[in-house]
């Protein structure tokens, strides 16, 4: 037999230019039972319309189904209580990283070993200054002790 129009209307069909008379052709074709191999599959793509009208249809009784499911037993939604502590948490949370760095940032401020950087020893050294060639600002850099700018001789600077 030749089906050469039936390969002509699937050719139209590819491209988009059937009719719906056309494609009916084309169902009521794949729906026989016995149609040549080389077009044995295309029969899945036109037969499966007509069998999922039959599978997946609704009965009457659906929307009455779906408002008995719903009017059953209405869940009620219980509020989860969370205690005054639960709900600080996060805060104390943030509170103790706050510590924690402030802790770590004082540390590293302060040196590991006090012993190198000894107040006392430092004190008590004392330069030999000989009063003549040291202004009162230069002074006041040399010792802790505040300078009494009067005992001080101001250094004359020589003009050229």
């Amino acid at each position: 037999m030749d089906y050469k129009y039936i390969e002509q209307l699937l050719e139209r069909y590819w491209a988009a230019e059937t009719s719906l008379e056309e494609e009916g052709i084309l169902r009521a074709f794949f729906s026989q039972k016995e149609i040549p191999a080389e077009l044995e599959q295309y029969r899945t793509l036109f037969v499966y319309e007509a069998t999922e009208k039959e599978s997946q249809v609704l009965g009457d009784d659906f929307d009455e189904r779906i408002l008995a499911m719903i009017e059953e037993e209405p869940h009620a939604v219980k509020a989860r209580e969370i205690p005054f502590k639960v709900r600080l948490m996060p805060l104390f949370k943030a509170a103790a990283i706050v510590a924690i760095i402030l802790t770590i940032g004082g540390a590293l401020q302060r040196p590991w070993d006090a012993s190198w950087n000894d107040s006392v020893e430092v004190a008590s050294y004392t330069l030999p200054v000989d009063s003549a060639d040291v202004t009162p600002i230069q002074a006041e850099n040399i010792t802790d002790s505040p300078v009494d700018t009067a005992k001080v001789i101001p250094v004359e600077v020589a003009k050229d």
